[in-house]
């Protein structure tokens, strides 16, 4: 790494084959986080340098398909609050849905729960 990055540069790590953002300096090696967040790793600063523009793209992409794909939790269902008739209610279409095989019905009902849990459980 020739000089001092700023933080949000930039960086691609040969060791890990991946570019990350650049977040600082911990001891002797440079922090990097992946694109689209997730879990920070260290980087040998010497090896690193500003990614070029295809790596930056490539890996926006990768950090895009995985926000889409429900890499980030929105592929799991909600879960209902114990003792709660709405949220109970919601449970049971969902269920009936899923027996019946009506995919856009049980999509339907996990809506409305995740929608009740924001408005009606929210602290």
């Amino acid at each position: 790494m020739a000089g001092h990055e700023e933080c949000g540069a930039y960086l691609y790590d040969p060791a890990a084959r991946k570019v990350g953002e650049y977040r600082g300096q911990a001891g002797p090696y440079a922090m990097l986080r992946p694109l689209g967040g997730g879990r920070e790793w260290e980087a040998d600063p010497e090896r690193v340098r500003p990614a070029t523009p295809e790596e930056r793209l490539s890996a926006g992409v990768r950090a895009a398909n995985a926000r889409g794909s429900g890499a980030y939790g929105l592929s799991r269902p909600p879960v209902p609050v114990p003792d709660c008739d709405e949220c109970g209610d919601l449970a049971r279409c969902r269920s009936e849905a899923r027996a019946r095989y009506d995919r856009s019905a049980e999509s339907d009902a996990n809506v409305l729960l995740r929608r009740h849990l924001q408005v009606g459980h929210s602290e």
